[in-house]
C-alpha cells in the first residue's frame, strides 16, 4: 500500500507546484535583453515545457516523418498564437488554464496508450498546444519589438525542447525502455486530472 499512496503524494506535489504558474502567466523580466526573458520564462514554466517534452516523446515513437511534421504544426501554431494574444481579444486566463489542464491529460493519454495513430493525431496537439499556450505566454504584453523578440525566443526553446525530446525516443528499440516512457505518459495524465479537477473545484487560484 506504501507505493500508491507514495505516488499520489507526489502527483499532487507535481500538481500543486504546477498550479501557480498556470494562473499566473507573466513574463520574466530578467533585465538581459528580450531574447534572454523568452528563454528564462520558458525554462520556468513547466506548463509549457511539459506538453512540448510529452509531445516530442509521442511523436519521436511514431518515427522520423511525424516528429519533422509535428515540430513544424507545434512551432509555427505557438507562434500564431503569441501574435493573436497581441493585436487580437484572447479568451479569459480561466479557458486557457482549463484548455492546458486537459491537453496534459490528452498527452499524457496518447504517451502512454502509444497507439499506432496517423499524423494528424500528433500534428493536431501540436496546433492546440501551441495555440493555447502561445496565446497564454504573451496574455497583457503590449505589442512592441521587445515582445516580438521574447515571442521568438520562446518558439525557438519549443523548437529545441521538441527536436531534443523526440530523439530520446526516436531510435528506442526495447520493450523495457519504450514502458519507461509510457510510464512517464500516464504520471502526465494524471496530473493533468488533478489540475482540471482542482481548477474546476477552486478555479484558478490556489487560495
Amino acid at each position: 500500500m506504501s507505493k500508491p499512496r507514495h505516488g499520489l503524494s507526489l502527483s499532487w506535489g507535481l500538481g500543486a507546484a504546477i498550479l501557480p504558474a498556470l494562473a499566473d502567466a507573466h513574463l520574466v523580466t530578467t533585465g538581459m535583453g528580450p531574447l534572454c526573458d523568452g528563454l528564462v520564462h520558458f525554462s520556468a514554466s513547466p506548463e509549457d515545457y511539459l506538453p512540448v517534452l510529452v509531445l516530442g516523446l509521442f511523436a519521436g515513437l511514431r518515427g522520423p516523418r511525424q516528429s519533422r511534421l509535428t515540430l513544424g504544426a507545434l512551432t509555427v501554431a505557438w507562434l500564431a498564437g503569441g501574435c493573436m494574444s497581441l493585436i487580437a481579444p484572447f479568451p479569459p486566463p480561466t479557458a486557457l488554464t482549463i484548455a492546458t489542464a486537459l491537453l496534459f491529460v490528452v498527452l499524457g493519454g496518447l504517451l502512454a496508450w502509444n497507439a499506432d495513430t496517423p499524423a494528424w493525431v500528433a500534428m493536431g496537439a501540436g496546433l492546440a498546444i501551441g495555440l493555447v499556450r502561445g496565446l497564454d505566454n504573451l496574455r497583457g504584453a503590449p505589442l512592441e519589438l521587445p515582445t516580438a523578440l521574447v515571442l521568438v525566443a520562446i518558439c525557438g526553446c519549443v523548437l529545441v525542447m521538441f527536436a531534443l525530446s523526440s530523439s530520446l525516443t526516436l531510435p528506442l528499440k526495447r520493450l523495457w525502455m519504450i514502458t519507461a516512457v509510457r510510464v512517464g505518459g500516464s504520471w502526465m495524465a494524471a496530473i493533468g486530472l488533478l489540475l482540471t479537477g482542482w481548477i474546476i473545484r477552486y478555479g484558478n487560484q490556489l487560495h
